[in-house]
């Protein structure tokens, strides 16, 4: 009888035990109450939809200081960076074939000039002889007439050596407008041709340019938002046309620094809108790389959701891609389990 009683209290020992194993439920999958604290119903509401583009640092215009004459550049007065005025000669170009020309329209105008005199005096005395009757009128028209061409060919002389001192003038290489120098690559002594580029200058306000896939077209226009650098600005002109696929737009920043024409920098342009999903940063946890939130449940439960994030244009706040939709209740303040 006391064996039978003893073996009755083993066998409902190891009953009770079994069922207790069974009935334990995980501590990760435990349900905790939700925190006092912050929280947000997410709903889908309108952002601006970005698209990352190169852009370049550079002015509306930029000039070129030409050669006017072909010649050799004596002097060059300015390097790489130098700020200049509009009108300021900055490089001298000479020939010397036209000090030549110049030289010999000047002997040909002295000699005119000499001629000039011989045919006055000679129309002063015939007509003194006129007056006395000694020549005819034709005598004394004829007279006039050599003295007229004489003059003539003085002025001729005169105006030809004066055309080539203008043209050797014209080798003063000027600024066409304010800026800052951005090449003069063309060393002293070296001969150039009528054209040639022997400086370049900006012009023009400073401005970020765009370059925008061709498939941006009729999504970027005037008035069209930019962030580059931790700085805003707006579209100010879209050129109308395409090359190699890409379409060009002027943005005006303010405060955009100009000491390096032609760096490139990382841009965002607005390109419309979409329905997002925005919350506050403090709403995600971040741990070993990973993104979490917590969704606080009907009942008041809460559970840790890992969730894919994006940054927004305001960096208190970020946009969730995907882990949670609209709808669903969030807690601030959580740190994942």
């Amino acid at each position: 009888m006391v064996r039978h009683s003893f073996l009755s209290v083993l066998a409902l020992s190891a009953t009770l035990s079994l069922a207790g194993c069974g009935s334990k439920e995980p501590a990760d999958t435990a349900r905790v109450a939700a925190p006092a604290g912050p929280r947000l119903t997410l709903q889908a509401v309108d952002t601006t939809e970005w698209k990352d583009v190169g852009a370049e640092i550079t002015t509306t215009d930029r000039a070129d200081a030409r050669a006017r004459i072909p010649g050799v550049l004596q002097s060059l007065s300015v390097r790489k960076g130098d700020m200049v005025r509009k009108g300021q000669v900055i490089g001298r170009i000479v020939d010397t074939r036209l000090a030549y020309e110049g030289g010999a329209y000047g002997a040909q105008a002295a000699a005119a000039e000499a001629q000039a005199v011989q045919a006055q005096a000679d129309l002063a005395r015939i007509r003194y002889l006129y007056q006395n009757g000694v020549y005819a009128k034709a005598r004394l028209d004829q007279a006039q007439a050599g003295a007229t061409a004489a003059r003539a060919q003085v002025n001729a002389a005169r105006a030809q050596q004066s055309a080539v001192n203008a043209v050797a003038g014209q080798g003063a290489v000027v600024a066409p407008a304010d800026g800052r120098v951005l090449s003069a690559d063309i060393p002293a002594g070296s001969a150039v041709a009528a054209g040639m580029s022997i400086a370049g200058i900006t012009a023009g306000p400073l401005v970020l340019r765009l370059d925008l896939p061709e498939s941006l077209a009729g999504k970027v226009h005037v008035g069209s938002q930019v962030l580059a650098d931790k700085m805003v600005g707006a579209v100010t002109k879209v050129y109308p046309s395409v090359q190699a696929g890409q379409i060009i737009a002027d943005v005006a920043i303010p405060g955009l620094d100009g000491s390096l024409i032609g760096r490139r920098v990382a841009a965002r342009v607005a390109i419309g809108t979409r329905r997002a999903l925005i919350v506050p940063r403090g709403f995600v946890a971040t741990r070993f790389g990973i993104d979490y939130v917590t969704v606080v449940t009907r009942d008041g439960q809460v559970s840790t959701v890992p969730v894919q994030i994006t940054p927004t244009s305001e960096p208190a706040k970020v946009e969730i891609l995907s882990g949670v939709g609209a709808g669903d209740t969030l807690a601030a303040g959580t740190a994942p389990r």
